[in-house]
């Protein structure tokens, strides 16, 4: 069982102007950020970051979106991250996200659902080698 995570705050959530409150949510569930950056996206990069969905219909779009504006990849640590992280943020379909969620609060559809969080310990990993170097988690956290 991992103790990291990596969330995803996508553009619908840079547009909306909702960074700080969505990371205050996650702080005050008790996740402690190990490291966060804002990036721009590349299609290569996108399509390299979501290719376990290259064959679904709605990978396209999925591209398309998350290569629209700016997002703000960020590395978690709390005990049992993901199983917890996934909790906090709710259903991928807002419309069925449990009160009190993140996307319940501040998405709109299942495409634009503010944030991704990683689903597995195992692509947890995978996920914020994606974003973050070994060089830079240990520069964040002062090592």
């Amino acid at each position: 069982m991992s103790n990291k995570t990596l969330a995803i705050l996508k553009p619908d959530c840079i547009r909306k102007n909702l960074i700080g409150e969505v990371i205050l949510k996650i702080t005050e569930a008790g996740f402690e950020i190990k490291g966060l950056k804002m990036v721009k996206l590349t299609e290569a990069s996108a399509k390299g970051f979501y290719e376990i969905h290259k064959n679904k219909p709605f990978f396209n779009d999925l591209i398309k979106y998350m290569t629209s504006g700016p997002c703000v990849p960020i590395v978690l640590e709390k005990e049992n991250a993901v199983e917890e992280f996934r909790k906090l943020i709710g259903a991928t379909d807002p419309a069925k996200a449990a009160e009190g969620t993140i996307r319940k609060l501040y998405a709109t559809s299942i495409q634009e659902n503010i944030i991704h969080g990683s689903d597995s310990d195992e692509n947890a990993q995978k996920e914020i080698n994606h974003f973050f170097s070994r060089k830079e988690l240990l520069d964040i956290n002062g090592f």
